[in-house]
């Protein structure tokens, strides 16, 4: 209980941080991101449960990537995650599963993803800001990647990439649970030097 009020703590500061820095009220942010005042409130106050999506269009309406919202400051040069100290931020009816397992630093940010996606079940995303570019690479078994409508099958061994600024949906495919990795790979924000 005492790590998951830390963790919305974290959020709390850093959504707030990232605002301001933005130069965003309450009122513009939530009608950007398409999040209630009264939502935001909340969690600038370290209360409430914001679900996956609620922190997706929070971090591409601030332009920063999620993990700028829910991590507290980088210690040392190298950092080692393991799967299990990371809480997933996506659980699916049928045991999937994504969670964040970093973010590279500097102007132009790479999130490094683990996913798990048992035979069926999808995960839909709605577009990302302008510039940002999901890679999936499947590890084991089988998924249909949905972009803007269309169906590519990605199997254990291929890689594929795309503009993220379109709908698409990660959909498990096959008789057997589909591992991957996917990257978001988020554009300099205002003022990176390019």
């Amino acid at each position: 209980m005492a790590e998951t009020e830390a963790a919305l703590r974290t959020l709390a500061h850093n959504v707030r941080a990232a605002r301001t820095r933005a130069g965003l009220s309450l009122d513009e942010l939530g009608r950007r991101a398409k999040v209630s005042k009264g939502a935001l409130v909340g969690l600038e106050k370290a209360q409430g449960n914001p679900n996956f999506a609620t922190l997706v269009r929070l971090a591409d309406t601030l332009g920063v990537p999620v993990s700028a919202l829910m991590e507290g400051p980088v210690e040392g040069r190298v950092r080692v995650v393991s799967a299990d100290a990371v809480m997933p931020l996506w659980a699916g009816e049928e045991g999937g599963e994504a969670r964040l397992m970093l973010t590279t630093s500097g102007p132009a940010p790479v999130e490094v993803w683990r996913w798990r996606l048992e035979p069926g079940e999808e995960y839909p995303s709605h577009p990302h800001q302008a510039g940002v570019v999901e890679t999936v690479s499947v590890t084991v078994g089988r998924m249909v990647l949905v972009v803007d409508g269309a169906e590519h099958a990605v199997e254990a061994g291929q890689t594929a990439t795309f503009d993220a600024d379109t709908p698409h949906t990660y959909r498990g495919a096959g008789t057997g649970t589909c591992h991957l990795i996917m990257t978001v790979h988020i554009p300099p924000g205002p003022g990176s030097a390019n």
